[in-house]
């Protein structure tokens, strides 16, 4: 974490969503190692934590349903931020550490038509937050995402904030995929620009979700994003979209672009198409071409976000429309930006298509603000 993040925090306000960028910044990156070559993954390990790394993160997002058909979207997002690379090394206090952790939870209510969202931060220290690879798990106070098996394709998550909670088992019915070409997500042609990506695209999932005092059993489909990297993003980076289609023909789609502040999309955003049978396809900036349809204006940011997608590729020739669950999950927490579930329908091979997934949208939004810490 940034000491500009840090010092947001301090201030008890809400920044630009733009500031979210500086995640991937180069502040503070002396000494930390860079994404440069391929990388031979080994699980478990590698779905635990890479110190020698500025940032990383763990994201769980899926698309629920109770048993009377009522619909749901979730996210739960782990960060880790590291002040020194490596970990820190033996002190006389608890409390030392040189890694900081904070984490967003997210529940959407179709049928209510709304959004709730949380965050929580906590130092690296005295039990408190942490990750570790084998076995695999991370958490910060008692929110936690842990491996059930050996090689942690197999996840239990939990995350409770009074208001709302969940309690999920995802089980992973294909391989981990590998982003990037030759294994690296690059995000410029700059050298230590990229990242490594690694993803379980489709996860069963059943378990319990609560908002209020209501509980339901729901089941679903999740998908899980592990991202680390140091300055992964340029400097013309204004924001970026993130796509993660699940098909019912058992494919699925990752995409990202990167949106420069000249409103071009940087060369080198890329995505991946994953087969029913695991096998992959890497995908360049113009082998997809994402179209807003719609757009919605947030009042509280008064970020304009796209709010409907056509998402064309003749790689796996689909023409797929995108729709938002419900058009307000704006995310509203320490930097302001769009995650929500989406509706898919479309064609591909001249068949009928439907599906759901998740979008994130980050540099729409000019919130400022006291965010009630």
């Amino acid at each position: 974490m940034s000491a500009a993040f840090l010092y947001w925090r301090s201030q008890q306000r809400a920044p630009i969503a733009t500031e979210i960028v500086a995640l991937q910044s180069a502040q503070g990156a002396e000494g930390f190692a860079r994404v440069t070559e391929p990388r031979v993954m080994q699980f478990p390990q590698d779905h635990g934590p890479h110190f020698d790394y500025q940032t990383e993160w763990w994201y769980y997002t899926g698309n629920l349903q109770a048993e009377d058909g009522r619909r749901f979207g979730y996210q739960l997002t782990f960060f880790r931020r590291g002040i020194t690379p490596g970990v820190v090394s033996a002190r006389n206090s608890d409390w030392a550490t040189n890694q900081i952790y904070f984490a967003h939870f997210a529940i959407t209510d179709e049928k209510n038509n709304t959004h709730n969202e949380t965050e929580i931060f906590e130092r690296g220290a005295a039990g408190l937050a942490g990750a570790s690879g084998e076995p695999f798990r991370v958490w910060i106070e008692n929110w936690s995402a842990e491996g059930a098996n050996r090689d942690a394709s197999n996840v239990k998550l939990i995350a409770d904030d009074g208001k709302m909670s969940l309690n999920l088992e995802l089980k992973a019915s294909k391989p981990p995929v590998v982003h990037g070409e030759n294994g690296v997500s690059q995000k410029t042609e700059t050298p230590g620009n990229a990242s490594y990506y690694v993803s379980f695209t489709r996860m069963p999932t059943q378990g319990t979700v609560r908002i209020n005092d209501e509980t339901f059993s729901v089941t679903g489909n999740s998908w899980f994003d592990h991202e680390w990297g140091t300055t992964g993003l340029g400097v013309n980076a204004a924001g970026w979209d993130w796509f993660s289609i699940q098909l019912d023909d058992n494919r699925e789609l990752m995409f990202f672009q990167i949106r420069n502040k000249d409103g071009n999309i940087e060369p080198l955003s890329s995505g991946t198409l994953v087969e029913s049978d695991g096998t992959t396809k890497f995908l360049k900036r113009d082998d997809v071409k994402i179209t807003p349809q719609e757009f919605w204006t947030s009042n509280f940011s008064q970020g304009k976000y796209p709010s409907k997608w056509n998402v064309k590729s003749e790689i796996g020739n689909f023409d797929l429309t995108l729709t938002p669950l419900i058009p307000d999950q704006e995310m509203r927490v320490s930097f302001t930006y769009w995650e929500g579930a989406v509706n898919v329908t479309g064609t591909s091979n001249g068949k009928n298509l439907r599906g759901q997934g998740y979008v994130e949208m980050t540099g729409y939004g000019n919130a400022r603000g006291d965010v009630g810490y």
